[in-house]
């Protein structure tokens, strides 16, 4: 296969090439930025006239699902959006217990979705995952930190794409997003505690065999063990960073210190 679009078969009319793009979208096929063909090479795609498929486009486009960029194409837009409005989001950002409470989100979310994810794996989505990890173990050997964590997030993207569940898939998306924000904590200061690196791609890796070994139990387990670990590294790391600020607090008072004159003091007189 080509291409994502297929031919209409029947009636060809402006709402069944708007339920084509719909049901790409719902099932994650089609993504947020994703680009659409140009008009031409779409409506030949799709075996429809360029007016029906325009007419498509604009209903897409009003409610939100397409946006149109002046002279540069049709895309996805941001049909996520965003959990928790911006005063919330600043609000959680500053609590000390959100960390914890999404961790234990994520790690109760991710497990049913590793497990569904074994049951219900295609062959094309063990293929998705198998480019993701091996793309992993090559930033991790190239010690490229940035790709590394970029394909973190893709690889339980596709975790939970390969649920079939387009509303876990789609409620796990928006929960990344806030986490690739920075709202819940600093997925580097993770990254850089030691062996910190090496245990999360053992983690993907058992993550990813037992979905392509189809081991539901498996996959629960090694998800809730990565989660775990995250939760006690993400503390260990909080920890660290207030140590390193304490630490940098001492250093300074005491330098200014030892830059100040001493103090004189009168010696008194022996009687």
């Amino acid at each position: 296969m080509t291409t994502i679009f297929t031919r209409i078969e029947h009636s060809r009319t402006a709402d069944e090439v708007t339920r084509q793009i719909e049901a790409l979208i719902l099932e994650g096929v089609l993504r947020d930025g994703d680009r659409l063909p140009a008009e031409r090479e779409l409506a030949a795609e799709m075996q429809v006239s360029r007016p029906i498929l325009r007419d498509a486009l604009k209903a897409l486009e009003a409610r939100g699902l397409l946006v149109t960029r002046q002279g540069g194409g049709t895309f996805v837009g941001n049909i996520v959006g965003e959990v928790f409005a911006k005063p919330m989001r600043e609000l959680i950002a500053t609590h000390p217990k959100a960390t914890a409470d999404y961790l234990e989100y994520r790690r109760e979310v991710e497990a049913v979705a590793a497990e569904m994810a074994a049951r219900r794996a295609t062959p094309a989505d063990k293929a998705l995952l198998a480019g993701l990890v091996e793309r992993m173990q090559k930033a991790h050997r190239n010690g490229d930190f940035d790709i590394e964590v970029e394909i973190d997030a893709e690889f339980h993207n596709a975790v939970s794409e390969c649920t079939h569940n387009f509303v876990l898939m789609h409620t796990l998306r928006s929960c990344y997003r806030l986490l690739a924000e920075g709202v819940f904590y600093n997925r580097a200061k993770v990254y850089d505690l030691p062996g910190a690196r090496e245990q999360l791609l053992a983690q993907h890796l058992a993550i990813y065999e037992a979905i392509r070994d189809g081991d539901p139990e498996a996959a629960r387990a090694a998800a809730v063990s990565h989660i775990a670990f995250v939760e006690r590294a993400s503390a260990e790391a909080e920890r660290t960073g207030e140590w390193e600020r304490i630490s940098a607090m001492r250093l300074r008072q005491r330098s200014e210190n030892s830059t100040k004159p001493a103090r004189s003091s009168k010696r008194s007189a022996a009687t």
